[in-house]
């Protein structure tokens, strides 16, 4: 089939040439729009006016901006002309010949239905039906074809056919803008039922004007769930597409346009009227999302009557295929194997109300987010409005202690079937979040059920809302959705209009005076229900006492685990072996389990000694079974004395060392030990040297570059960019590997040496900056080989990192930031004085003076109450050490910054992410 050609300036002859085309739309009783074939875009079309007769005029709306225009109704079976060549032609192909161009470059000519014009007339059956008159004036007496439309046109007048009838034939049409008052109230009267109607206009492919049908209401309707990509319009007026948007525009105008279909109005919110449109071939809706013509929009997804589900896999589809403006898209989870993207497991713990901690099958312990809820939470200002009273989230969020119960006894112990559908990147503080590190988000399902969706529908979390291009979400977002919508509909939980629930639950733990009260009482009761709230190690927990509404520390009776490392004044405490599996097993066996607890007696430090049973299992029997604790002497007062001694037998020492295993495994004889005298330093050697600091890190670890070698470095950088700009490497040419030592630019567009350290991707390669002590990500396009007159050979790597001496970096975060905001104000980027103190696992501890005071910036920050003291044992430090604690201790008189609540290191355990 030839295309339709582009109007020329010039009129054809009389005999021109036939042609052809798809009628695309029907202006008038006498006008058509055809169009060619699409070839890789929409194609040419052009309008054809029918030649020597004439039909009635549709009507115009005034035009906007002309004050003096008005509106003019329908011509007498105006309509009824257009409706009858629509139902005839629309889709269909014709052929057409071009007898007369005007000046303005109006077509007029004879069209046939078909591909020849053996097919039928349109203007004859047009005059036949009475639906057309003939232009008489300007008929030419030997022009065979003029002079039968006037016979024909005599004959329906004979006939009294359409015009020529007695009625009357007028039509009226009325746009819903301007005709009726409330919308809304026009949309709900249809009850969401499908109506007639013909599609008049395609203002872009997600966007139409309907005439409905049978009263004849022109609405502009939006289709709901979807959005295409549309014409923007600039202040002068002119439109420009937007990628696709003609396409899309094509897509659904070759389809829709002065089609019969059926509309569901389904919403009318903000004046904007959505719906769905159906055609006997199907959903144009989901045939655009389909074929990568549009996106779903989270906005008005919800009124979609047809399933929204639909939806999400007809753009699933044209996501997995790329195709139009999904061409560039990469799946979240596209770097994940099948097996890492789906997998089953074990549920050791849940972690505030939205994450679980879940065991692999390989046994590894993996922390999983649950995708697009956010539990619940409050502002700070009531978070804090009690400051002598510590926050404890759990307890004091309202709602989440009932999130956290929820999830806690549907899936403690637990298999879980686990689908990623994203990984949320790590991201840094800003001036009002906290830094997050990368967080694996999927959905997790037990028994079919979406646990999600459950916390949802409950009122227990909220959906988080996310930006229109945001592709990392649930793939079960729409029912996270609905779920929340019937719980604000039904008021539960965070959207109920009833008081909040109040937890008042006394932490007792360490709290001797309050211990003592409560020791009576737990005595007598004999064995009393708690819930394990935390394990410290494998014989230390955290309980929860629901009838005593109360939380106490609970060691176990009876047995001697291996102890965990711990942070102490001095420093921290080394791990005893086996004192992790130790720790596990218990995490394993008890962990936000029910349990039964008998209390026996009470510690110095205020903590709860006795038995603890779970499902007819006393821990500590089960810990000495397995080899991971030893029987304390105090067991010989209690009646559980045999159990121990008897799950102790498989292991124990007497047996002849064939059953040894756990901490008995490499157990030998100790041997007399030979004192041997180190001589140490008799006394602190300052040799400080100037040093320029470059880097700081959140560790507190800094990087300083040596004042003396400051100009060969720059010297060296200055050659290196003056040959790099002289012979620029190819972007994209050097494949970085790990550990490669080679250029990279950095924001300021300039080259600097770096080293490889990580490569995830060629779009996300990790670099250190050798000379400064920063690190980056950056493309790989942003690498190239190191010229190797300017490598590490010719000047090494100039960034050393340090630590700062006698000073502990506090473990709480926010207090951590304020110490590395504050040095950084005031070394950072400075020159000062350094002078090595002692060696360290990873790099030598050094004191810093300032450069003009020469005053001590760790000693500062102790003074300031922002870091507490490391106590060295080396004589020769004592000095310095003394001057340090004396330091701390003015600092904790003073109620300085960590010290603000006095001394918090009475007891070294980690609970819901404080330290105390």
């Amino acid at each position: 089939m030839a295309s339709v050609s582009a109007p020329s300036q010039a009129a054809p002859s009389p005999a021109a040439s036939l042609q052809r085309g798809i009628v695309k739309m029907v202006l008038s009783g006498c006008a058509i729009i055809v169009r060619g074939q699409p070839r890789g875009g929409p194609p040419p079309e052009r309008q054809i006016n029918l030649s020597n007769i004439r039909a009635g005029a549709m009507a115009r709306r005034a035009a906007q901006g002309q004050p003096d225009s008005k509106d003019t109704p329908d011509e007498p079976w105006a309509f009824q002309a257009r409706e009858f060549l629509r139902k005839k032609l629309i889709g269909k192909e014709v052929c057409f010949t071009v007898e007369i161009k005007t000046a303005l470059g109006r077509e007029y000519g004879m069209v046939y239905l078909g591909r020849d014009t053996t097919g039928e007339n349109l203007a004859d059956t047009l005059v036949t039906e009475g639906l057309a008159t003939v232009r008489r004036e300007g008929i030419r007496g030997n022009n065979p074809d003029q002079a039968r439309l006037c016979d024909v046109e005599d004959q329906a007048k004979a006939s009294k056919k359409g015009l020529w009838s007695e009625g009357g034939g007028a039509h009226t049409i009325r746009d819903l803008k301007y005709t009726i008052e409330n919308p809304r109230n026009f949309v709900d009267s249809l009850h969401q039922k499908p109506i007639n109607a013909i599609i008049e206009h395609v203002r872009d492919g997600s966007v139409v004007r309907a005439l409905l049908l049978p009263d004849h209401y022109l609405v502009t309707v939006m289709l709901s769930g979807v959005k295409c990509p549309t014409f923007k319009r600039e202040a002068d007026g002119t439109e420009y597409p937007e990628q696709f948007a003609a396409e899309a525009k094509f897509f659904t105008e070759s389809r829709l346009l002065q089609r019969d279909v059926q509309i569901i109005l389904e919403s009318c919110p903000n004046q904007i009227i959505l719906g769905t449109i159906l055609h006997p071939n199907g959903n144009i809706t989901e045939l655009l999302l389909k074929e990568g013509f549009a996106r779903c929009v989270d906005w008005s997804m919800a009124v979609y009557t047809q399933g929204a589900e639909k939806l999400r896999a007809a753009e699933r589809s044209a996501k997995e295929r790329k195709i139009r403006i999904w061409k560039d898209y990469v799946a979240p989870t596209a770097n994940l194997d099948l097996k890492d993207r789906q997998f089953v497991a074990k549920v050791m713990q849940v972690v505030n109300a939205d994450a679980v901690v879940g065991k692999l099958n390989s046994g590894e312990l993996k922390t999983i987010h649950l995708s697009s809820i956010r539990p619940p939470r409050i502002e700070g200002e009531e978070k804090n409005k009690d400051k002598d009273k510590r926050f404890r989230p759990l307890y004091d969020i309202p709602y989440m202690f009932e999130a956290r119960e929820f999830l806690r006894k549907k899936l403690i112990g637990k298999k879980v079937n686990v689908t990623v559908d994203y990984i949320r990147a790590a991201t840094g503080p800003g001036e009002s979040t906290p830094a997050f590190s990368e967080r694996t988000c999927a959905t997790v399902t037990i028994g079919g059920i979406n646990i999600a969706e459950a916390l949802v529908s409950k009122g227990l979390a909220t959906v988080i809302r996310y930006r229109q291009d945001d592709d990392q979400r649930s793939s079960h977002y729409d029912e996270l959705l609905a779920a929340e919508a019937r719980a604000i509909k039904n008021g539960k939980g965070l959207h109920s209009k009833k008081e909040v629930p109040i937890h008042r639950v006394a932490d007792i733990s360490g709290e001797t005076q309050k211990a003592k009260q409560f020791l009576p009482f737990l005595q007598r009761a004999g064995r009393s229900e708690a819930v394990v709230e935390y394990v410290f190690s494998g014989s230390r927990l955290k309980l929860y006492m629901p009838k005593e509404t109360c939380l106490i520390t609970f060691l176990l009776a009876g047995i001697e685990c291996p102890r965990s490392s711990r942070n102490l004044p001095g420093g921290t405490q080394v791990a005893e072996p086996f004192s992790d599996e130790a720790m596990m097993f218990t995490k394993e066996l008890v962990l936000q389990r029910e349990v039964e607890v008998e209390v026996e007696s009470m510690d110095k430090a205020g903590n709860f000694i006795g038995w603890l049973h779970i499902e007819g299992v006393n821990l500590s029997v089960a810990l000495v079974e397995s080899a991971l604790s030893k029987v304390h002497f105090t067991a010989e007062r209690s009646p559980s004395i045999f159990c121990l001694l008897r799950s102790r037998w498989p292991c124990d020492l007497t047996n002849g060392g064939g059953g040894r295993s756990g901490i008995w495994a490499n157990y030998e004889e100790k041997p007399v030990e030979e004192v041997v005298h180190v001589k140490e330093a008799k006394e602190r050697v300052a040799n400080y040297k100037p040093v320029y600091v470059t880097e700081i890190c959140d560790t507190l670890h800094f990087y300083t570059q040596d004042v003396e070698t400051g100009a060969q470095l720059e010297n060296l950088m200055e050659t290196m960019r003056a040959e790099i700009a002289a012979q620029p490497p190819v972007e994209g040419a050097y494949a970085p590997r790990r550990g490669d030592i080679c250029i990279a630019t950095f924001a300021d567009g300039e080259w600097y040496r770096a080293r490889v350290e990580k490569v995830e991707s060629p779009a996300r390669v990790h670099v250190f900056y050798i000379d400064y002590g920063n690190r980056e990500v950056v493309p790989s396009t942003r690498l190239a080989a190191m010229p190797p007159a300017f490598g590490i050979r010719t000047l090494p790597a100039q960034a050393t990192e340090h630590a700062f001496a006698y000073i502990q970096v506090p473990q709480d975060e926010d207090a951590r930031a304020d110490v590395v905001d504050c040095i950084v104000r005031d070394i950072q980027n400075s020159q000062c004085l350094m002078n090595v103190e002692y060696s360290g696992a990873t790099c030598p501890h050094v004191t810093i003076q300032f450069g003009d005071t020469k005053d001590d910036a760790g000693l500062g920050l102790v003074k300031e109450g922002l870091v507490m003291v490391e106590v060295r044992k080396e004589k020769h430090l004592q000095k310095m050490v003394t001057e340090y604690l004396n330091s701390q201790e003015s600092a904790k008189s003073a109620r300085l910054n960590i010290w603000r609540y006095g001394d918090f290191r009475a007891d070294d355990a980690d609970e819901f992410g404080y330290r105390r």
